[in-house]
């Protein structure tokens, strides 16, 4: 039988065939006046997905080059910051500060659970002196999101410089860095923003920058100083074509309006969450998003076997568990370039592999619900 292949994971994320094509034109020279000037209009465009007028800086690597640019830019050896452990990309946090010998106050908290405001207020008055509190808005490991908004009504009338990690919360999450107030944005662009591998974002307002200013900068290649010196032009090479379809995403995104990819995102994972209770799944995240929906794997019922089927045998890649929820939960993705449709495959996929396994749920239970609510949100 023919099979396709549907990209249903938390990154990589499908990318549209207009946005490939772009990726195909003719590379030319980056230090000319004609990529210098895409270059600058891209980047100028690129403010809308943070809904900021501040400055983003693109940087040629995974999303993880940008949390090490915040880390490197923002604080020296010796200063102290205050990291959300939730999952695994909150722990990264933690690992790259340090790597750079940074004083790190954590807020562990078991895997599934959300940072409070109240916490973070906390965690503030007990330690003053700390300069910079390091968030994760989507926890893509656990499918949790975490009350921006709320935290930076905490941190914005302080000195401290709130930072967070939306490589996978840009465009699946509301966003906004000028009116919530939020210091630092770092992002990527293999996930909402519907390109592939390979671009990193950060944003930065002034109060961030004079934490900017005051670093050593322990790094060479993520040198923000080198960066807003040769802005809107790069200081290393950039990625040629990633710009082009950049600019072409952009487009794509603004002729849809943030607000309505902000709630198509909502509204696919509305879905998943409602297939999965119908079929009596039990989802793991204490506070869920919109990005990926974390589900329990069922007692006796091999998780890695099951995300194995649904990829090798029904062509519908989700992502298991990572670290110690490794077999334990499964991830669908509901970001990027994803339709109604592809989340009824990979119900239907996940509604054959389940009872394949010995779980049995009879067939249609999840699609049922899961076109219940997209035909409601669909003919609002």
């Amino acid at each position: 039988m023919i099979k396709k292949n549907y990209l249903l994971a938390p990154g990589p994320t499908p990318v549209p065939f207009d946005i490939l094509l772009e990726g195909a034109r003719e590379t030319i020279h980056h230090r000319t006046p004609q990529f210098v000037s895409i270059l600058e209009e891209t980047l100028n465009e690129l403010k809308y997905l943070f809904q900021t007028e501040n400055k983003v800086y693109t940087l040629l690597s995974s999303g993880t080059g940008a949390l090490e640019a915040a880390i490197t830019n923002l604080l020296n050896p010796g200063d102290k910051a205050i990291i959300v452990e939730a999952g695994k990309f909150g722990e990264r946090w933690r690992e790259i500060a340090e790597r750079f010998n940074i004083n790190v106050v954590s807020i562990k908290l078991e895997w599934g659970e959300a940072v409070t405001p109240e916490q973070i207020k906390e965690a503030i008055e007990k330690h003053p002196d700390a300069k910079a509190v390091f968030t994760t808005y989507s926890e893509t490991s656990t499918g949790t999101v975490i009350d921006l908004e709320g935290i930076a009504k905490v941190t914005r009338n302080t000195d401290v410089v709130l930072v967070t990690d939306a490589v996978s919360a840009l465009l699946a999450e509301p966003l906004k860095m000028d009116e919530w107030g939020i210091d630092v944005v770092v992002s990527g662009s293999q996930k909402g923003v519907m390109l592939p591998p390979g671009l990193a974002f950060i944003a930065l307002n002034d109060k961030a920058w004079k934490l900017v200013e005051k670093s050593n900068n322990s790094s060479y290649y993520f040198n923000l100083k080198a960066y807003a010196k040769k802005y809107p032009d790069n200081p290393w090479t950039p990625g040629v074509n990633l710009i082009y379809m950049l600019r072409k995403a952009i487009k794509i995104i603004k002729e849809e309006g943030i607000e309505n990819v902000w709630e198509r995102h909502r509204i696919l994972a509305d879905a998943t969450r409602a297939a999965v209770n119908a079929m009596g799944l039990e989802l793991f995240s204490k506070r869920p998003g919109n990005v990926a929906t974390a589900v329990k794997v069922p007692e006796g019922i091999d998780g890695n076997k099951l995300t194995k089927i649904m990829r090798d045998k029904y062509g519908v890649t989700i992502a298991g568990g990572q670290e110690h929820l490794k077999g334990k939960i499964f991830r669908i993705s509901t970001l990027g370039y994803l339709s109604i449709f592809d989340t009824i495959v990979g119900i239907s996929a996940l509604e054959f592999t389940l009872n394949e396994l010995g779980y049995k749920v009879e067939f249609g239970t999840g699609i049922k619900a899961a076109q219940e609510v997209l035909f409601k949100e669909v003919n609002k």
